[in-house]
């Protein structure tokens, strides 16, 4: 049953006492025509329970907003949503990813993640080019999608809301990867479900590393905003030198502050027995948390990025596939994911609002019963990389 407005219905009672099931929810295809965002189309997400979110099919089918009763989850930029005519991924010494760089959740891969680094390239087999060089976070985020499909189907008294896309990221001598999207949520729900399957669609072993860069700003992000995660230990800290000195630890969110230096940790997690990771952000004062859960076999990794700074506030919670010191690491490691041909590699995450105290109380105790976190602002990195999926442990399928 649909549970809407204190009532569960199905798909003949919710009939009955509208001609469209569009006057409380569904999906709808619209299309920005102004500015930088001209040109961009938009699926429009309603669950009839308060929360609403879009999905930008020109952009990887990434999501744009998120927010639940009015109140905003999702982070957005100073840059807007650039349509990808605009995007220069290749520019500012490979940072020019952060002139497209706003939203809700950002994709990024599907051969590189994090910093701009030059590696070798030999999988090309084109002997013009011994190198390839990666900017920040890789390409497929500024990637149109092909959409095969949304809208809203009733599955017995589960009404479904859907969509989903192909993404193409693809070079003459090079790689040709394909990521299937498909983004669920349910009528009267308060989560949102996403499917992904990187395949290797070419004929040569390619190199595959994948994070989601899920930002999450104000109201959710404010002062005395917490940060719940089942974290065995840091692992790493970007900017270590400088944490104290800036008074902002992990655990609690600062209000905005002038001249802020972005921080970033990696974290070791626990899972629960079904290989879960919970990671939520809560805002006590209002009564509003996000859950964002992974599975640890697909996600080994785990990153906290604070930027606090006045006008660019916000905080990402990042699964990802390889440790935060990037591909050459990955790559002297013996950890670099390869997929041979037609090889592929599935990822799931579900996003939770958790709305109220009781709500927020659960998660905690639920993240708890996993691992205590580290209960000191900043606690010193172990430096202890554990061993990843390469040669010798092969990506599950």
């Amino acid at each position: 049953m649909a549970n809407l407005y204190g009532r569960p219905l199905n798909a003949a009672s919710l009939g009955a006492r509208a001609g469209s099931l569009s006057q409380f929810g569904g999906v709808r295809l619209v299309c920005c025509e102004d500015g930088v965002e001209r040109g961009m189309r938009l699926l429009e997400f309603r669950t009839g329970s308060g929360l609403c979110f879009s999905v930008m099919p020109d952009r990887a089918m990434d999501f744009a907003e998120l927010s639940h009763a009015g109140r905003s989850i999702g982070w957005h930029s100073p840059t807007g949503f650039r349509h990808p005519s605009l995007h220069e991924p290749e520019g500012e010494g490979g940072f020019g990813w952060q002139r497209s760089f706003s939203g809700f959740l950002s994709t990024c891969g599907l051969d590189h993640i994090l910093g701009p680094e030059e590696v070798e390239a030999s999988s090309y087999n084109y002997p013009n080019r011994p190198t390839a060089r990666h900017g920040l976070h890789g390409r497929v985020g500024a990637v149109p999608a092909r959409l095969t499909g949304y809208g809203e189907y009733w599955q017995g008294d589960r009404c479904i809301l859907w969509a989903e896309g192909l993404i193409v990221q693809a070079t003459v001598f090079g790689e040709v990867l394909h990521l299937h999207r498909r983004i669920e949520a349910d009528l009267g729900g308060n989560e949102v479900r996403l499917s992904d399957r990187v395949v290797n669609a070419g004929f040569s072993r390619t190199p595959h590393m994948f994070m989601y860069h899920v930002n999450l700003g104000y109201p959710l992000i404010d002062e005395g905003s917490r940060y719940l995660a089942p974290v065995r230990e840091v692992v790493w800290a970007a900017h270590a030198d400088r944490l104290q000195a800036q008074g902002v630890g992990y655990r609690t969110c600062p209000g905005p502050v002038a001249g802020f230096a972005e921080q970033v940790w990696q974290h070791d997690m626990a899972c629960d027995a079904a290989g879960l990771v919970p990671v939520a952000v809560v805002n006590d004062r209002i009564g509003l948390g996000l859950v964002v859960e992974t599975r640890a076999d697909q996600f080994p990794c785990a990153y906290q990025w604070q930027n606090f700074q006045a006008g660019h506030y916000v905080m990402g919670v990042e699964p990802a596939t390889h440790h935060a010191k990037g591909n050459r690491f990955a790559r002297d490691r013996d950890e670099m994911i390869w997929l041979d041909a037609g090889e592929g590699r599935s990822y799931d995450c579900r996003f939770s609002v958790l709305d109220g105290a009781e709500a927020i109380a659960m998660a905690e105790a639920r993240v708890t019963a996993i691992a205590t976190q580290p209960d000191t602002d900043f606690p010193v990195p172990s430096g202890r990389f554990a061993p990843l999926h390469g040669a010798d442990r092969k990506a599950p399928t």
